[in-house]
């Protein structure tokens, strides 16, 4: 396998990369840099979350719009705030050495004044959510008119939280011309829809078996009766030393009452969910990410995004 140096990356973006310490391209970024840098086709890539999708898209994207012009040149359109929290920060990470290389994030919960702001430091990449951008496109605040690269991550997460009429409203006012790149992991039927729809002829890529796990996670699972559930839990708490976990809920009541339950039963837990507002969703996860709580009770929607290192457990 060979290094970051055969892609033939301007020298600021080697600096980068050497410094992140990548050494080798994963999997996916093996089959979608050299396409992206070719900028002749759309690209549909299915691959798990954390093979390395964000350099994937992220590096060919900024070697391509390295250069003098102010305006918007790439559109990535995700899912949830944490997620485009989270790209923004890697793809400011990859710049970090470009001059006036900006990644601005666009996203709700927070400020729109603020948002609109933030756009006149002329960025060259926006992350957003879709709500937001449709709301920065009805007020006028964006110019879409050089944009040449719009990436759809976790596309299939976007469509089954029901966006997909912000999506085709953004679509529809990105030049015709421009290259789309989606990234999903399932090829759904809504998401083979919309690439019907809007893409052409795209490329397909994949870097793994449909519905394989991946090879690095042990799973258990436990029959159980609901009302037992809880019991349950607090024995895997109790059983494994030093448990780090994120626990999914499928509502927001349920990640309430269960961190209540385990509050009250002396263990540090705390939720992430909608009903929180943007800084107190920063405070937990910064809290969790310095291991003051080491439990994490969060319904599946929070949970794209979230990026922290050495997890022992997902309940």
């Amino acid at each position: 396998m060979l290094s970051f140096d055969k892609y033939s990356f301007n020298l600021k973006l080697l600096k980068s990369i050497k410094e992140l310490e990548f050494n080798f391209p994963t999997p996916i970024q093996e089959k979608v840099i050299p396409p992206i840098l070719s900028s002749k086709t759309d690209i549909i890539a299915t691959a798990q979350t954390g093979t390395g999708k964000t350099a994937a898209f992220g590096l060919p994207i900024i070697q391509l719009t390295d250069n003098k012009n102010k305006n918007i040149e790439c559109v990535v359109l995700c899912p949830t705030r944490e997620l485009c929290i989270q790209i923004t920060k890697d793809l400011t990470s990859y710049s970090k050495y470009m001059k006036y290389y900006t990644v601005i994030p666009l996203y709700g919960g927070t400020k729109v004044e603020t948002q609109i702001r933030s756009l006149r430091k002329d960025p060259k990449i926006i992350v957003c959510t879709p709500g937001r951008l449709n709301d920065l496109i009805k007020r006028r605040c964006l110019d879409f008119s050089l944009v040449k690269y719009f990436v759809l991550d976790e596309a299939d997460e976007m469509l089954s939280m029901g966006f997909k009429n912000e999506i085709e409203k953004i679509l529809d006012k990105i030049p015709f011309d421009r290259k789309i790149y989606l990234f999903s992991a399932t090829l759904s039927e809504k998401v083979k829809k919309v690439s019907q729809k809007y893409m052409k002829d795209p490329l397909l890529i994949s870097t793994s078996s449909s519905n394989q796990a991946a090879d690095t996670v042990k799973h258990k699972y436990y029959l159980s009766n609901k009302n037992k559930r809880y019991d349950i839990i607090k024995n895997i708490i109790d059983i494994n030393n030093n448990i780090y976990t994120i626990i999914f809920c499928r509502t927001r009541r349920e990640t309430k009452n269960l961190s209540n339950m385990l509050v009250k039963d002396n263990y540090k837990a705390k939720v992430l969910n909608g009903d929180l507002s943007q800084s107190e969703r920063d405070q937990v996860m910064q809290q969790f990410r310095t291991k003051e709580i080491n439990i994490l009770v969060a319904t599946d929607v929070a949970s794209r995004g979230i990026d922290v290192d050495n997890l022992s457990h997902i309940i």
